[in-house]
């Protein structure tokens, strides 16, 4: 069945009347904690591609670990393009009917892999990411393919992917890796502390999905040696000091995961180098990496660096990126 978009205005708690205004606010507190509210579902977007029923695949069984309902949206962007260029020899009434068929098809898969999940889906005639950009106001999370059927649907990474990413209001998953790495074998899930942000809405995220998962959590931190110190090797008692430094900061951001989530295993992992390569030499051996991301002053959506770049692109296993508020 085909739905019209839902559009879904920007407000703040000042703007509701009475009791609305607190639930709002509570909202918005409960995604500073990394947390997004349970009634919410998981919206996975599909294109009919392997790498789409991939993603379905996982957020399927995501659903069921969170017992939350699942939403499946293709969003087709033949209207947006025809706006642009000549729509020659293009028949809307069977681009509709074989973009139905796409979510009719997901639909029955998802049902197979799983009958306690209650799926819905939709087919909206928008371009892919302002769909499930918008989408994602509703969403406990987003979940695509590392790849898509491109220009029909611009699933592509590189373009809507990272897009998505960067702007949606809740964490953003990008299903890719081997078979291994998506279907919990591993039973690790890495998440990526930076010290130059707040990194609790990402841990608590982790935690939470390694508890689901009956996994253990490690917690990436790489440092560097400062500028103005020995370019090649910084002197031995600096090192040290640099890397104890790195560790108390590691301390202080998981501090209280031992108390509220008792029953996972925190693993520390603080090397010298590049926070790049150590997430990806973690991830070779997860479930799941996630990644934070902050929100840019005065602009809309999150600051993706060149870091979350690298790991949505390269990365051996799915990657989530966490909105911090």
């Amino acid at each position: 069945m085909r739905e019209g978009p839902e559009i879904l205005p920007d407000v703040t708690p000042k703007q509701l009347p009475g009791g609305f205004a607190a639930a709002f606010s509570d909202e918005f507190a409960t995604r500073r904690e990394g947390r997004w509210p349970v009634e919410h579902p998981l919206i996975v977007g599909v294109d009919g591609s392997e790498s789409s029923l991939r993603a379905l695949d996982w957020a399927v069984d995501e659903a069921d670990r969170q017992a939350v309902p699942l939403r499946i949206v293709h969003a087709s962007s033949w209207e947006w393009y025809e706006g642009h260029e000549p729509s020659f020899g293009i028949n809307r009434a069977l681009v509709r009917a074989q973009a139905d068929r796409v979510v009719a098809d997901a639909a029955e898969r998802a049902h197979c892999r799983s009958s306690s999940v209650k799926v819905t889906s939709q087919t909206l005639d928008e371009d892919p990411a302002s769909a499930l950009i918008r989408e994602s106001r509703r969403a406990s999370g987003i979940l695509v393919g590392s790849r898509g059927r491109g220009r029909l649907t611009g699933l592509l990474l590189g373009s809507v992917g990272l897009a998505v990413a960067a702007r949606a209001e809740c964490p953003v998953t990008v299903v890719r890796g081997a078979e291994d790495n998506r279907d919990g074998t591993h039973r690790r899930v890495v998440v990526g502390v930076d010290e130059a942000a707040d990194a609790r809405p990402a841990l608590d995220y982790a935690v939470r999905c390694a508890q689901r998962r009956g996994a253990a959590l490690d917690v990436v931190h790489a440092w560097r040696c400062p500028a103005h110190e020995a370019p090649e090797r910084p002197r031995p008692a600096a090192a040290d000091t640099h890397q104890e430094r790195a560790e108390h900061r590691v301390e202080e951001a998981i501090g209280g995961l031992a108390r509220t989530h008792s029953a996972v295993p925190v693993h520390r992992r603080v090397v010298e180098g590049s926070p790049r390569a150590a997430l990806l030499d973690a991830a070779a051996g997860a479930d799941l990496l996630v990644v934070g991301a902050r929100r840019r002053t005065g602009q809309v959506g999150m600051q993706l660096g060149p870091v979350n770049h690298a790991v949505l692109h390269h990365a051996a296993c799915p990657v989530a990126v966490v909105p911090h508020a």
